[in-house]
């Protein structure tokens, strides 16, 4: 497959981005010595390759042979049961993990109650996660009241996994308060490689660093997921960027990933799933590789991947 490159404008301004020949983006570190040694030897480079969006691909028509398939598409398969699939294929999905949270969640309530009836029942109370973690330690009724929603709503529902908060007062929750929903995905054991998991919230696609497909959905998909179990996506074609190369002392993934929305535009990655491979993210922790995949949604993206490897299953023990 030819690669394209991923050229940094010249408009931009970096103190880590020089280019290349053939306009692929090479981040450089500097040296502890002078300027002019920096100049004359870079010890360390990353250099970043992103490959054209595969929209045009169709199935192969020679019989069994198959046309390869990306990792997102893989997932689609499985989840939707179908052994063959192509971006802008809409299929119903089977969902792993529903998670919301004290801001959408009774809006999703609300609509599955209305829906599904009010004596209805979720269609897996294993399956969703309920984590309060916006609209905590404030005076504010309203606030508080949706914290009210989720829990009364997780007690009647028998929601396994409500991680609830309790006020001690002075800015103090109970010693087993998980925190913030993203993290405690991933902490509790949540995120798991070649699943399905949306959420109520934008930033859900951090959990696309666990090598799954992740993406956050509004309250009338949410409050259809909890009576379903099920919901109707489009597949999404996919940026696959190519990150080689050793991380500089001075780098962090969030420059990482500044540096290519920077270069894609904040709609460069519209409704398209972006891949991140290479030496580069095989190097990277999983709190790296999440914040990676978190910011995908500033680039317009549907979900953010990274392949699961020996670092994503140790985290996992």
């Amino acid at each position: 497959m030819t690669m394209s490159s991923m050229a940094a404008s010249s408009s931009i301004s970096s103190p880590f981005i020089t280019p290349k020949d053939g306009g692929v983006s090479s981040l450089s570190a500097q040296s502890s010595g002078s300027i002019k040694v920096m100049q004359k030897k870079v010890s360390k480079k990353i250099v970043s390759v992103m490959t054209p969006q595969q929209s045009e691909r169709k199935p192969s028509t020679t019989g069994s042979v198959k046309t390869g398939m990306t990792m997102t598409e893989k997932i689609f398969s499985r989840a939707s049961q179908k052994s063959q699939l192509i971006p802008g294929e809409n299929v119903w999905v089977n969902i792993d993990i529903l998670m919301t949270h004290d801001v959408c969640g009774p809006g999703s309530i609300g609509i599955f109650k209305k829906e599904f009836g009010n004596d209805a029942k979720v269609w897996d109370r294993e399956k969703v996660v309920i984590i309060p973690d916006h609209y905590i330690f404030t005076t504010d009724e309203r606030a508080n009241r949706n914290v009210d929603i989720i829990r009364d709503f997780s007690h009647e529902q028998g929601i396994k996994y409500f991680y609830d908060i309790t006020d001690l007062s002075n800015f103090k929750a109970n010693p087993d308060y998980k925190g913030v929903c993203h993290v405690a995905l991933a902490q509790e054991g949540h995120c798991r490689p070649g699943e399905v998991l949306v959420g109520t919230d934008s930033h859900t696609c951090t959990a696309g660093a666990f090598g799954q497909f992740a993406s956050g959905i509004g309250n009338t998909d949410a409050g259809f997921v909890l009576g379903t179990g099920k919901l109707l996506l489009k597949v999404p074609p996919t940026l696959r960027f190519v990150l080689d190369g050793e991380m500089p002392d001075y780098l962090l993934a969030k420059d990482l990933i500044l540096q290519i929305i920077g270069e894609i535009s904040v709609s460069g990655a519209t409704y398209k799933a972006m891949e991140f491979v290479g030496s580069t993210v095989e190097s990277l922790t999983m709190e790296e590789r999440m914040t990676l995949c978190n910011m995908v949604v500033e680039a317009g993206g549907k979900n953010g991947i990274v392949p699961a490897d020996a670092t994503t299953f140790k985290y996992l023990e």
